[in-house]
């Protein structure tokens, strides 16, 4: 494996910025991480089919990031290139005629969730407040427990290496609770959903409404990755974890926090190994009490995978 040569081959030969060994702990909400061997800034497709093509030949592992917002990044750093998709796939097209979003995979869903609202476009309220980029919300089935971003997709198109562009209909696609059937292998580049027209001040106050609730429920004031657990059907993981005594229990610098217990924040200085204690720790709680497998909602970067 050889980044030197990847990054050699590809700084200058296409529409893409490159840096070595830059701290993870910028790109993830969670502000912990090392470093990155490579960070590629691809703003076109060209540019990303031909990045691939290289780390392929040299054997460097890679991976396509958004804004990190669901992401724990391992102390020691990823020994692959991190992909940003920016440029082109940052695009955001609406449709008031045909009641349409169509954006690409790099926006942050904060604006194609107000490009909709200025449109009088809705069905897509579930995502308001809900941080990261369009990419990371389609392919995580952003939204609540029960109103999906996936029942919106009219269609979409992904990148598969080595083959090319390929384009899915939405309804050729499984959209489960924070889960889709999309294959890991391919690169989501864009998608377009298919909203309602409504009155814009209804809209507006739907959104005030969710906004206001996650504000009361979730701790925003200290950097975090979102919820840590997938809830169980029917059942709510902070609850859970709450009830065996865990809200507030700390490991270095990170804390379950006090405010939803499926939440573990970062007080300052946290390491993924703080985070990963804690959960280890809430994970064993609920299997012993309440015969519970916690599964992660979180996605791991690095770890030597």
């Amino acid at each position: 494996m050889s980044v030197f040569n990847a990054y050699m081959t590809l700084s200058g030969a296409v529409d893409a910025d490159f840096v070595r060994d830059e701290p993870l702990s910028r790109r993830t909400s969670y502000r912990i991480g090392g470093p990155a061997a490579l960070v590629a800034h691809v703003r076109d497709y060209a540019a990303l089919v031909r990045t691939v093509e290289v780390l392929a030949d040299e054997g460097v592992r890679w991976v396509v990031l958004g804004k990190g917002t669901n992401v724990l990044a391992d102390d020691a750093g990823y020994d692959g290139c991190v992909i940003l998709l920016e440029g082109e796939f940052a695009r955001v097209n609406v449709s008031v005629e045909d009641a349409t979003v169509t954006a690409g995979a790099g926006a942050a869903l904060s604006r194609v969730v107000n490009e909709a609202l200025r449109a009088g476009l809705s069905g897509i309220e579930p995502c308001v407040g809900v941080p990261g980029t369009f990419g990371g919300a389609i392919s995580m089935n952003a939204g609540s427990r029960r109103e999906w971003i996936g029942r919106r997709v009219r269609d979409l198109v992904v990148y598969r290496p080595g083959e090319g562009m390929h384009r899915y209909e939405g309804g050729e696609i499984e959209w489960g609770y924070r889960a889709t059937s999309i294959p890991t292998s391919e690169v989501i580049l864009e998608a377009t959903l298919s909203l309602m027209p409504a009155d814009k001040d209804a809209i507006a106050a739907d959104m005030d409404a969710r906004l206001r609730r996650r504000r009361q429920s979730q701790p925003l004031s200290h950097p975090s990755c979102g919820s840590v657990f997938r809830n169980p059907p029917d059942r709510s993981v902070g609850a859970l974890i709450e009830s065996c005594g865990l809200a507030g229990a700390s490991q270095g610098g990170a804390q379950i926090s006090e405010a939803h217990a499926n939440f573990i924040v970062n007080r300052g200085g946290a390491t993924s190994s703080d985070v990963l204690a804690l959960m280890t720790r809430a994970h064993d709680a609920v299997r012993a009490r309440y015969g519970i497998d916690l599964a992660p909602e979180v996605k791991f970067l690095g770890f030597g995978g």
